[in-house]
């Protein structure tokens, strides 16, 4: 089947915040005989395929799980490399990017990474801050548990210095509280590798979002797959604790 032209005739019916979780990496590299790296750097031309084909679909957010909190346990050597890799990408990627009217953002704790890295974070932000195409949202060194935590103890802060009461707190003063206040929760949640786990991943914000899981390792994860994801997304019926019944009324 012909995915990509399936998506062109559905358009309206296409998610406007994707969020990944790009995982298998390294078994990748493992089944070519190569070592975990080789992978990463591979998974790189998924991610900048993907970008691309999300801009020219119209897609408004795309959120990839970039490096999590609990990724800094990893092997030193490869947590280097990744820091490296991403100072490479970011430099090497951005002036296209901004030409392409992609806007950058980060959610997690940038103040984890490395001072270069995080530097250039922090200029592809400002570079690219005033883009009204595809939001790109990295999450770096993230962790949603930590996020819900810190979103709490700030909540009760303004309760305890009389800013709020308790009862002012609501779904909505929560989630203007999270990293993700400028962001749309996702309609649609893909996971590559075939793993059926959300990995500490948007936890809040996931709440009611379509997930869809493939076999691909994260670096065969290129343009036709997506289009494949979001075609199985514009099947389903998102009823939000509805019914079919009160969806057809509205």
């Amino acid at each position: 089947m012909d995915y990509e032209k399936q998506c062109k005739l559905i358009q309206d019916k296409l998610p406007k915040h994707i969020a990944i979780i790009m995982d298998g990496n390294g078994r990748w590299a493992k089944k070519q005989g190569k070592a975990r790296i080789f992978g990463h750097k591979e998974g790189i031309n998924s991610v900048r395929e993907i970008v691309k084909t999300c801009g020219e679909f119209g897609i408004k957010f795309l959120t990839l799980y970039t490096f999590s909190q609990e990724n800094w346990k990893r092997p030193e050597l490869e947590v280097s490399f990744l820091m490296s890799l991403l100072l490479t990408t970011i430099k090497k990627e951005v002036k296209d990017l901004n030409k392409n009217n992609v806007r950058v953002l980060t959610i997690g704790n940038l103040q984890d990474l490395p001072e270069k890295a995080r530097k250039g974070m922090e200029d592809a932000i400002k570079l690219t801050a005033k883009n009204t195409g595809l939001t790109l949202v990295l999450a770096l060194s993230y962790s949603s548990r930590t996020e819900i935590l810190l979103t709490t103890k700030k909540i009760a802060q303004k309760v305890v210095s009389g800013e709020i009461t308790a009862e002012q707190i609501n779904e909505k003063l929560f989630s203007d509280s999270l990293y993700t206040k400028e962001i749309p929760d996702p309609d649609l949640l893909i996971r590559t590798s075939g793993e059926l786990r959300l990995s500490n991943f948007l936890l809040w914000q996931l709440a009611y979002t379509e997930i869809y899981v493939t076999e691909a390792f994260w670096p065969d994860f290129r343009r036709n797959e997506l289009c494949k994801a979001m075609l199985s997304y514009s099947t389903r019926e998102r009823r939000f604790g509805l019914v079919s019944e009160q969806l057809s009324s509205k």
